[in-house]
């Protein structure tokens, strides 16, 4: 549990620092300023994270044992609005180690299917 939460808490933060880049830099010059390069750039970049974001997500749920609903569910949609990746990365995080207190210890290991 412990590396699923890692590698999901990395890639929340990389999806919620390029969809703010996307919304927030990329998307006023292509419309205000004419030039789209930087959608052209961040806009795949941004998805492909989302996509990882996504697989990861899911893994993480089924490793903390939540319901589909709306669990799995919102921990997925986290990454489809700006800033809410962060918010439901912090989430995600306090909820685990109120569930299962032992990843709190990065030295605790257990038997994790990749």
């Amino acid at each position: 549990m412990n590396a699923a939460l890692k590698r999901f808490r990395i890639v929340a933060w990389i999806v919620g620092t390029f969809l703010i880049l996307l919304m927030l830099v990329a998307m006023p010059l292509k419309y205000f300023g004419g030039n789209d390069t930087m959608v052209s750039v961040i806009s795949p970049i941004h998805g492909l994270c989302y996509m990882v974001y996504l697989v990861l997500a899911f893994h993480l749920a089924q490793q903390a044992g939540w319901r589909f609903w709306p669990q799995t569910v919102g921990l997925m949609l986290g990454g489809t609005v700006p800033v809410a990746s962060f918010f439901v990365e912090r989430w995600a995080h306090r909820k685990i180690l109120e569930e299962h207190p032992q990843a709190a210890d990065p030295k605790v290991r257990t038997e994790e299917v990749v």
